[in-house]
């Protein structure tokens, strides 16, 4: 079985447990995803299965990627990901992959890009402590002192400084699955996840 599906952020809500607690859940729109290639120990030194999801407009495909989508006899799609699976398992192309592999499942891994915030200085980026805030002080958001003297004359690699934040690989483990909708595609899990709204998760199984 695959344990891995793509899907995109739906948004953020809340919901009544048993015990009428208000739990924060992310509701997920996960596939149906078809399989568009099959890579085997033999052909590719490996065994994974392509997966794709996400609707896209026919004058936006490439005419490789079309010719690819061809000869796999699926639709085209925006998103395609390579999914490892363990040996011997078998899959073919055209076969689809949906959320009701996630029906027994507990936890999940959502794996997303976080939003981009752009350039930021160090207070915001690395949650530094602001300078005194009084007559004649310039150190207001300042980072303050990053090298030596002399020797080695130098910043060393690794020094938290103001640059480009977000718009990163975010993997948040170990998610709890509160509900599976099978006619809707959904899978509503516990707490936050990386990424806006709309934007591509990958879920996998803990």
């Amino acid at each position: 079985m695959i344990n891995t599906i793509l899907g995109r952020k739906i948004g953020m809500t809340q919901v009544w447990d048993e015990n009428d607690n208000i739990v924060p859940v992310t509701v997920i729109q996960a596939g149906p995803c078809a399989i568009s290639q099959v890579k085997t120990k033999e052909s590719d030194g490996y065994c994974a299965v392509q997966i794709g999801f996400g609707d896209i407009k026919e004058k936006n495909v490439s005419k490789p990627m079309k010719g690819h989508f061809a000869k796999a006899g699926v639709t085209p799609v925006r998103y395609l990901r390579e999914v490892h699976v363990p040996e011997g398992e078998q899959h073919e192309v055209g076969e689809t992959v949906t959320v009701s592999n996630f029906t027994d499942c507990a936890k999940v891994d959502v794996i997303g890009r976080s939003k981009g915030k752009g350039f930021q200085g160090t207070i915001r980026r690395w949650n530094f402590n602001a300078g005194p805030k009084t007559h004649g002080s310039h150190n207001y958001r300042a980072h303050g002192s990053v090298g030596q003297c002399s020797t080695p004359s130098r910043i060393h690699k690794g020094v938290k400084m103001p640059g480009h934040m977000g718009d990163d690989r975010v993997t948040v483990r170990n998610l709890q699955v509160v509900r599976v909708d099978e006619e809707q595609n959904l899978i509503v899990v516990k707490g936050a996840v990386p990424g806006a709204k709309n934007g591509l998760v990958i879920v996998r199984m803990a």
